[in-house]
């Protein structure tokens, strides 16, 4: 039996959910802060799958600006309504967790294509985060949410509501209604999903908080507004046996953390019917170093086949309920010949770069140079406002990202190199900057470590004019940084990195992201100066 490895989309991939059109199938994830925003990954066979497209590719769609690490657009849900012929996508941009109010807003888009053209999002309604939408039987719609609760004496954080989408009035009908607190003693409930399958409404949602105690969970009723009833068998799904007592609201949960597994925090499910007949969940997921406990990858998207039983509750290929490295793959696997969409993208240069809070398009010149990026420098890399970043997703715990640049730099406030970036408030830069007491340009290493700026002492090398070539390495807990003139052979400058503070649990200003590996330009002075970049290259080793 063939079979699926997880994560099937390793690196930030989260949040993921699936959703199938006739033959092909689409996985968005979450993006947080980073444009172009919503990626979607396209697959014939649900084994392999390519990055195809971004919803959201215009900053105007989005205003991400000043948002905090972590905030921005969440938990997509992306289904296909067969009788309008149109793809529906529905998100929350999270503006503000301060205070635990959760100020957020939550969105609607429509589109005849995966690829778009998208319509402008419509405003659904800031209840709280995570929405969903069914398509009914009936041709009614209801969208699904997680209630966020603030006062005090109320089951927190929160219950999932309920509201009617009218499609032609574009808007909500009426005030959403609680309709379900949850199935276990994990609490944090959220991330719905509202299915229609025979006489049922079954209502998935993810509880135990997106860290090491997260789950899926089932409920159905025989009424779109309940009252639900819970899978006697809950949770169905999760990384973590399960626990009698009230858990806290810590979304990490590193107490829950079970070490006989090797995927941890899976959670956040949605689920597929193939034309075969079979049944595939996605999750996310987080492999961490240990002892720390600390997911430099992020939350990684996996896939588990899963079944009906005869009463119509939904279990995993296999039994139990622990999610598996290895995962029946699909029969279509068979017949797929692998043939998959091809990426869709307005310059190969910049296709599966990010760009965190705005658009790369704002900083990038393609045509200056054939063949080269040439990038133009902006506020600090530290910046909530407008950081000139093109970055990679770390995709694995061992790769390297390299680039040729060029740069001249004229005064300190001006500098560009190669970074591995975690948040703006964690990263290491090696760049190329002016110095004074060098008597001109030097390679040196900045590094931001929880807010903490420090030059990294002994890294400073003069160098001249010539085309640089820089490359960062990751090996496991060990990431380095190397560099040479364009025809020499690398050579190691600066120390060895612990590649682990690059994670959730080390990072003190973000959470829920990845890390990733890429090239920045600033200047803080004039925001003018520029570098150019050519032949990068992210590769797994």
């Amino acid at each position: 039996m063939e079979m699926l490895h997880n994560p099937v989309l390793p690196g930030f991939n989260p949040d993921p959910c699936l959703c199938r059109r006739g033959d092909d199938y689409y996985l968005v994830v979450s993006s947080f802060e980073w444009f172009p925003a919503l990626p979607v990954y396209h697959s014939r066979d649900l084994c392999e799958w390519t990055l195809l497209t971004h919803c959201i590719q215009d900053e105007s769609v989005a205003d991400l600006r000043r948002l905090p690490s972590a905030k921005g657009i969440w938990a997509p849900c992306l289904t296909w309504c067969e009788a309008e012929s149109r793809f529906y996508l529905l998100f929350s941009l999270m503006n503000s967790m301060n205070a635990r109010f959760f100020d957020v807003d939550n969105f609607l888009m429509t589109a005849p294509d995966i690829t778009g053209p998208w319509s402008e999002p419509t405003y659904l309604h800031s209840a709280g985060f995570d929405p969903s939408i069914l398509h009914d039987s009936d041709g009614r719609k209801w969208i699904v949410s997680l209630e966020w609760e603030t006062r005090e004496g109320y089951h927190k954080p929160g219950v999932i509501c309920a509201v009617e989408y009218d499609a032609l009035a574009n808007r909500v009908v009426g005030t959403p209604q609680r309709i379900w607190e949850g199935a276990t003693r994990r609490g944090c409930i959220e991330g719905p999903h509202l299915y229609r399958r025979g006489d049922y409404y079954y209502l998935m949602c993810a509880e135990g908080g997106t860290g090491y105690g997260h789950c899926v969970t089932v409920a159905r009723s025989e009424h779109v507004l309940g009252p639900y009833t819970g899978d006697p068998q809950n949770p169905i799904l999760t990384s973590t046996p399960d626990f009698d007592e009230w858990d806290n609201d810590d979304a990490e949960k590193l107490n829950r953390y079970n070490p006989k597994n090797v995927l941890q925090k899976c959670g956040h499910g949605s689920i597929v019917e193939t034309g075969c007949g079979e049944t595939y969940m996605a999750h996310h997921c987080g492999r961490p170093f240990l002892p720390e406990l600390r997911c430099t990858l992020g939350r990684e998207t996996c896939l588990q086949k899963m079944f009906w039983t005869r009463d119509g509750w939904l279990r995993l290929e296999g039994g139990g309920n622990i999610a598996q490295e290895y995962a029946p793959a699909s029969s279509l696997c068979e017949n797929s010949g692998n043939s998959h969409a091809a990426a869709i993208s307005d310059n190969n240069l910049l296709f599966g770069l990010y760009t965190p809070r705005i658009s790369p398009l704002s900083f990038v010149d393609l045509t200056a140079r054939e063949g080269w990026i040439r990038m133009r420098g902006q506020e600090s890399l530290s910046s909530l406002n407008r950081s000139s970043i093109l970055a990679h997703k770390l995709t694995s715990l061992h790769a390297e990202a390299s680039v040729k640049m060029e740069m001249s730099p004229l005064y300190y406030q001006a500098y560009a190199g190669i970074i591995i970036y975690y948040d703006n408030m964690d990263y290491l830069l090696l760049r190329k900057s002016y110095n004074e007491k060098q008597g001109g340009a030097v390679l040196d290493i900045l590094s931001v470590d929880n807010g903490n700026r420090v030059y990294v002492a002994g890294s400073e090398t003069p160098v001249d004019a010539r085309a640089l070539c820089l490359k960062v390495t990751v090996d496991g807990r060990s990431t380095r940084f190397y560099w040479c003139y364009e025809g020499e052979v690398y050579e190691p400058i600066g120390p060895v990195f612990d590649t682990s503070r690059f994670s959730d649990e080390y990072c003190k200003s973000g959470e829920f992201t990845g890390t990733f590996l890429g090239i920045g330009c600033v200047d803080a002075l004039f925001h003018g100066a520029y570098a150019d970049f050519t032949d990068f290259d992210y590769r797994v080793l």
